[in-house]
């Protein structure tokens, strides 16, 4: 029954119902005082009140009754309220509210093969009662199924990092960019079921503990080679600057090996962590 959507059904003001059932048991009770043919009038009066009363229902804020008449579905009432049906039929309370379902830590290889740990916490809700009860098994672990298997797929298909080699989305840098592909990919699954995903969130990331270690010291890597990157740029252009002013602002005609010199000076200090020792120069400077 995958193809039944959500209608509405027949259903009017619970508190007008109670007066109509009302009614029909005093004129009943009044008509069985009667002598005659009006006793059986009487009597259907009751009966048909009877089967009214029966169908009275009462609907909590954000709750949902949905109706089967001998095992047909002939709709749903969404409103809060007291409200009188169809007699004789069997409804079932189903949860309009936003729930959230956290998902166990998953172990996936991510598109490089790395071994990595993935969690998600998935924001849902019913949009479509029929769906959710006739469609499938048991909707609310089709959503924790679903979930988890969406979780893997989409973790497959990004990097857990690239270390700053390239533009590609990562787990690790793109966050907002992997839930939205989760989103939408778990939307895709979840619609037979009748339930809108309305946010996913990745809650845990990271190495699998075997490689967690080595993929650790890569990271420290990768930073160290940054940084020395930057301080040669910076030493190089600090260097480049003073050789001009020397040349601009001063008289000294510095030869080709002082240039040289000079450099390999400045560059050593500006560069060496551990500082460099001045050394002074009180004799004359070689050519």
């Amino acid at each position: 029954m995958s193809h039944v959507t959500e209608k509405n059904v027949f259903h009017i003001n619970g508190y007008l119902g109670l007066i109509i059932v009302l009614a029909l048991l005093i004129v009943g009770g009044y008509c069985l005082l009667l002598a005659g043919g009006a006793m059986v009038l009487g009597i259907l009066l009751i009966v048909i009140a009877i089967l009214a009363a029966s169908s009275l229902t009462i609907i909590g804020p954000n709750q949902s009754k949905v109706l089967t008449f001998f095992g047909r579905y002939i709709g749903t009432i969404r409103e809060a309220g007291l409200y009188l049906t169809v007699p004789l039929t069997n409804k079932t309370t189903v949860s309009l509210r936003v729930r959230n379902f956290n998902s166990a830590i998953l172990k996936v290889n991510d598109l490089q093969g790395n071994p990595v740990e993935i969690a998600a916490v998935i924001v849902f809700k019913v949009v479509d009662t029929s769906k959710a009860l006739f469609a499938v098994e048991d909707y609310e672990q089709f959503v924790e199924i679903q979930s988890e298997s969406a979780i893997r797929h989409v973790a497959s298909e990004y990097a857990y990092d690239n270390f700053g080699d390239g533009e590609a989305l990562t787990l690790r840098s793109n966050p907002t960019e992997v839930s939205d592909h989760l989103t939408e990919e778990l939307q895709e699954r979840l619609n037979v079921a009748g339930v809108k995903i309305i946010e996913t969130r990745l809650t845990h990331l990271a190495y699998a503990t075997e490689i967690a270690s080595a993929m650790l010291q890569r990271q420290q890597s990768q930073a160290i080679l940054s940084a020395r990157k930057i301080i040669v740029e910076g030493a190089v252009s600090i260097t480049e600057g003073a050789i001009d002013r020397l040349a601009a602002e001063t008289d000294l005609n510095l030869t080709d090996n002082q240039k040289l010199q000079l450099i390999n000076n400045m560059m050593v200090s500006i560069i060496n962590e551990r500082g460099s020792q001045p050394v002074i120069n009180t004799g004359k400077v070689e050519s």
